[in-house]
């Protein structure tokens, strides 16, 4: 057996800490896990493919984020919110699309790590985020909203100062945070 095939019989395992300790052996390995990893993501069982996800999430490769791009449509909560994860944690605007499609995940923790993830892209996801503030549903203008307002970048004030007249106080509170968070709040002038 090779070290590469213990480290992902380790990883599909069952037991937690065995497949954690193996991540960074995997990492350390470099691109000839990936391939096996992506292979794994086919699993159909769901924890093998978080596990493959949390692996993938580990790497600073391209290939392993196009892995997490596809892992946000995986049919488990629990893979799609990891995936987020790792999406946030290596911030790179070829995610953009697959996040904000995130946003209107009906499993709300996927929304919001997506949200999260958009925001450490930064301004490169300002014009996305602008878009889908015209949703209808209030949620996805909510996590659309505290993404713009955690990326404090003056390319969002206006789209910041339209939330203000939001229907969802929800995001009216975010875009105030935000715009706070800009140096443009109240401003009181003397008579």
């Amino acid at each position: 057996m090779t070290d590469l095939q213990f480290m992902l019989d380790e990883l599909s395992s069952g037991d937690d800490a065995r497949a954690e300790a193996v991540v960074p052996e995997l990492v350390r390995l470099g691109e000839a896990s990936i391939g096996p990893l992506i292979s794994l993501l086919d699993s159909t069982l769901p924890e093998q493919r978080w596990w493959a996800t949390r692996a993938l999430a580990a790497f600073s490769h391209p290939e392993a984020w196009a892995e997490l791009h596809r892992a946000l449509s995986d049919p488990a909560p629990s893979v799609r919110q990891c995936a987020a994860l790792g999406l946030r944690q290596h911030p790179s605007p070829s995610g953009i699309s697959a996040l904000i499609n995130a946003l209107h995940d009906h499993d709300r923790m996927v929304a919001r790590l997506s949200a999260d993830a958009l925001a450490a892209i930064g301004p490169l996801a300002i014009p996305a985020l602008e878009i889908i503030m015209r949703a209808t549903d209030p949620t996805i203008r909510i996590e659309a909203t505290r993404a713009l307002a955690a990326i404090e970048d003056p390319q969002a004030i206006h789209v910041l100062f339209a939330a203000l007249n939001d229907p969802s106080q929800i995001v009216v509170h975010w875009a105030e945070q935000g715009l706070e968070r800009l140096g443009i709040g109240m401003a009181f002038f003397k008579p």
